[in-house]
């Protein structure tokens, strides 16, 4: 070849590079729905989902850039948690984390399809969101925060540490499906032996927890289980403030009670659910089905308690129940 049509030939292909270049496809943006049944301002909400970005950063992903997280809120209204699960299923999300509470039946109804991770369900078999918790089978996998047996620890630590306590009030979400139902029944089923009368709290949209605690207080020996429930979660401080007001002792299923004042709390780190969540969901980004990934429990569960909140209802807390405790708040 000749001196100038070779110089010639790679003038055109040096010119030719940036088009090329320009040419490649660029990597596409995942999308990551999340449904989330309470409120964008909880801080323990925001937490979760800061949770779950940190463990998808650290799986290798940009927030943001090459996967985008698509959040809803419903703050207790199962209207509009029904509405955003359809949203996020026809808006082209690629998977979809569920929060607590009724966000797996909104999701069980909105898709049998797209890849659902739930970050802290409660008895997905039960509930049937899995055929099983090795092998859950369906487009649905993720991590449970307890089983029902845990409702009955509630019961057992309230009374350990309040032995006079022969009725309490249970607040739960009526409006949450077979959680609510499950967790009531194992309570029940501890406290009958013990002689305990239970009284269902139930919260429904636009409750009033004023209202349902002081129908409940004015009885001697009278304390409160919350239970999962996220309408508990959103009234938390109503709730807290309420058990102090009528010096009812109570337990709770999340530190962040006790953080605001609760006196006792026995539950799963939720943090730890969602950047667990997240793991699953880089999985399954990456191919893996949710059909092959086994639902997993909590590691740990945590027991957290508030010794001033004990001194200010004239609770002394014995040296072997502190010993057990993960957290304690002066």
């Amino acid at each position: 070849m000749k001196r100038r049509q070779f110089l010639g030939a790679l003038g055109g292909a040096v010119a030719a590079w940036p088009l090329a270049a320009s040419a490649q496809p660029r990597e596409r943006v995942r999308r990551v729905g999340v449904l989330m049944a309470t409120t964008s301002d909880e801080p323990d909400s925001q937490a979760r989902i800061a949770a779950l970005h940190q463990g998808l950063q650290a799986a290798g992903w940009t927030i943001g850039g090459n996967v985008r997280v698509d959040v809803r809120w419903s703050g207790g209204n199962i209207a509009l948690l029904r509405k955003h699960a359809v949203d996020l299923v026809e808006n082209g999300s690629d998977v979809i984390v569920a929060g607590v509470g009724p966000t797996g039946p909104a999701l069980r109804a909105a898709t049998r399809t797209v890849p659902v991770v739930f970050a802290q369900v409660v008895d997905p078999v039960g509930n049937g969101y899995v055929a099983s918790l090795s092998r859950p089978g369906g487009n649905a996998t993720g991590f449970t925060q307890f089983e029902y047996s845990l409702s009955g620890k509630w019961l057992e630590l309230l009374r350990e540490l309040v032995p006079r306590i022969s009725r309490v009030g249970v607040f739960r979400d009526a409006e949450g499906g077979p959680a609510g139902i499950g967790q009531w029944a194992v309570i029940q089923a501890f406290a009958s032996p013990l002689g305990i009368e239970l009284s269902p709290l139930d919260l429904v949209q636009g409750s009033d927890p004023d209202r349902i605690v002081s129908a409940f207080a004015g009885a001697p020996n009278s304390g409160i289980i919350v239970a999962v429930a996220s309408l508990a979660t959103i009234h938390r401080k109503s709730i807290v403030r309420l058990a102090a007001q009528h010096q009812l002792p109570a337990i709770y299923p999340y530190r962040f009670f006790v953080e605001d004042g609760g006196l006792l709390a026995y539950g799963p780190n939720l943090l730890d659910g969602y950047r667990r969540a997240a793991g699953y969901v880089d999985r399954i980004l990456k191919g893996e089905k949710p059909a092959d990934l086994p639902v997993q429990a909590p590691t740990k569960y945590e027991l957290s308690v508030n010794l001033k909140t004990a001194k200010t209802l004239g609770l002394t807390v014995p040296p072997a129940f502190l010993a057990r405790a993960d957290e304690v708040i002066e």
